[in-house]
């Protein structure tokens, strides 16, 4: 009985694996040695390929191949110089070889010499049968050049010669995106489904791409097409829950993301967008169940204490509150967002030292909106620091440079300070500015506000 390849295969990579073990020397032709070597790589099993390489060239000292798989070995450890003065050997040896071309353009883009590998690589494409995989090179080297028009064409040429290439079908929408080219995409996805109708991936792009424009019942047809075509498709059944979302209709995308819980272990992305819908539905008991579902299942999913975090919030229990909002910055501390929140939560809890870290950290890390100034300096004056109040508000100046409420607040904490030169200099500013926020004074500075000084500045 004839064996089959796949078994053929297994066969002499058992051989190979049991002369490891009793070192015992066993011939294997070269293109046994090819399918072990290849068998390793795939499987990131670089010692036992190196291994296989070195036996295989002493039993096959001439076969171009397996000096190939040298050179494969030497560009992934960066070893370039031995790689390329290899490559140039074997060139002399058989010049009309693709692979050494493949190689050679392999070197060259680890290089970062991405449009000499191009070039290499269209050498190729005149000696091979099959274009398939070098049209793909070629699509990723100029997506380093982020050529994104060439890249796109030449994965376009993949799947001419290969309709179920989805690795290019991805890759082309990817430029289609970069591209901002929703409109063509489509096009694109609707002309290769009428070549490959069931095909899943395509109809789950083609709902993404009606989704960035907002076109949300097409998207959910074209996500149902999606799962017609593979009722196991998880990815499809979270995309149609998101749209049903857009869509305001949350019992139908409980439903659909409840199935990618059924399909396979719960992911923290679909409990957390369960707790969401139910909490779009009133039904906070169920909304706070499913998120602390979310974090039991991937704790350090800092989405799901936020979410926990905003439910006590709108609950107004701000102690849970403010204890949720610190997971989330334990997780990502970078985050303005959540700066911000933890701010607002200390203020109303009169945390008021807390809520000022809390505003000093997002205006760190960018966040320039002018009420982030304003309520940092009204907490700094509570605070009974003017100073760092004024430093506060003459930074904010500076991005907001003819504002009234800032002005009016630094007249009153320079009279204050009984700076009073600068203080009307500030008041002048806020009065010229806009009059009507002379009122910041009487609300901030009320013992300020009723002396004479200023009575008689606002005349003058």
């Amino acid at each position: 009985m004839e064996l089959n390849p796949n078994e053929n295969n297994k066969l002499s990579l058992n051989r190979f694996e049991s002369m490891l073990k009793t070192n015992n020397v066993l011939f294997f032709d070269s293109d046994e040695f090819d399918n072990i070597i290849h068998h390793y790589l795939n499987h990131g099993k670089i010692a036992r390929a190196k291994k296989a390489i070195k036996l295989g060239l002493e039993q096959h000292p001439s076969s171009i191949n397996l000096q190939l798989f040298r050179v494969e070995i030497y560009v992934f450890e960066n070893n370039l110089e031995k790689a390329d003065n290899l490559i140039n050997e074997l060139y002399l040896l058989e010049p009309l070889n693709e692979e050494i071309y493949i190689q050679k353009a392999n070197i060259l883009s680890k290089r970062d010499n991405h449009k000499k590998a191009i070039e290499v690589l269209k050498k190729a494409l005149k000696m091979t049968e099959d274009p398939t995989d070098i049209y793909s090179l070629i699509g990723m080297e100029y997506l380093f050049l982020d050529e994104f028009e060439e890249a796109k064409n030449n994965f376009m040429k993949c799947l001419e010669s290969d309709i179920e290439d989805y690795s290019a079908l991805h890759n082309i929408i990817y430029c289609f995106d970069y591209l901002e080219q929703h409109e063509e995409a489509i096009k694109y996805l609707n002309l290769y489904l009428e070549r490959n109708p069931y095909c899943e991936v395509a109809w789950h792009q083609l709902g993404k791409q009606f989704m960035d424009l907002k076109a949300y019942e097409k998207a959910l047809s074209a996500f149902e097409f999606a799962i017609i075509s593979d009722d196991g498709f998880i990815g499809a059944y979270l995309e149609k829950g998101k749209v049903l979302e857009k869509l305001k209709r949350y019992e139908e995308a409980i439903e659909n993301y409840n199935i990618t819980l059924e399909l396979d272990d719960p992911t923290s992305f679909a409990l957390l967008r369960i707790g969401m819908c139910y909490q779009k539905l009133k039904n906070n008991d169920l909304a706070v169940q499913y998120f602390y579902k979310t974090v039991e299942e991937d704790p350090l999913l800092d989405k799901g204490w936020i979410a926990i975090t905003k439910f006590y919030n709108q609950q107004k229990n701000y102690q849970k509150s403010l204890y949720y909002i610190n997971k989330a910055l334990n997780i990502d501390a970078e985050n303005i967002a959540y700066w911000k929140l933890f701010a607002q939560i200390n203020e109303r809890l009169n945390y008021l030292e807390e809520a000022e870290k809390g505003y000093k950290k997002a205006i760190e890390l960018g966040s320039y909106e002018l009420s982030t100034w304003l309520t940092r300096a009204d907490i700094l004056l509570q605070l009974g620091e003017p100073q760092g109040a004024i430093y506060n508000l003459l930074q904010a100046s500076e991005f907001y440079p003819e504002n009234a409420e800032i002005e009016f607040r630094l007249a009153g904490l320079y009279y204050q300070l009984h700076e009073t030169e600068k203080g009307f200099y500030h008041l002048k500013n806020g009065l010229r500015f806009n009059a009507e926020y002379a009122i910041i004074l009487e609300e901030l500075f009320p013992n300020i506000y009723k002396s004479q000084q200023l009575k008689s500045a606002l005349k003058a």
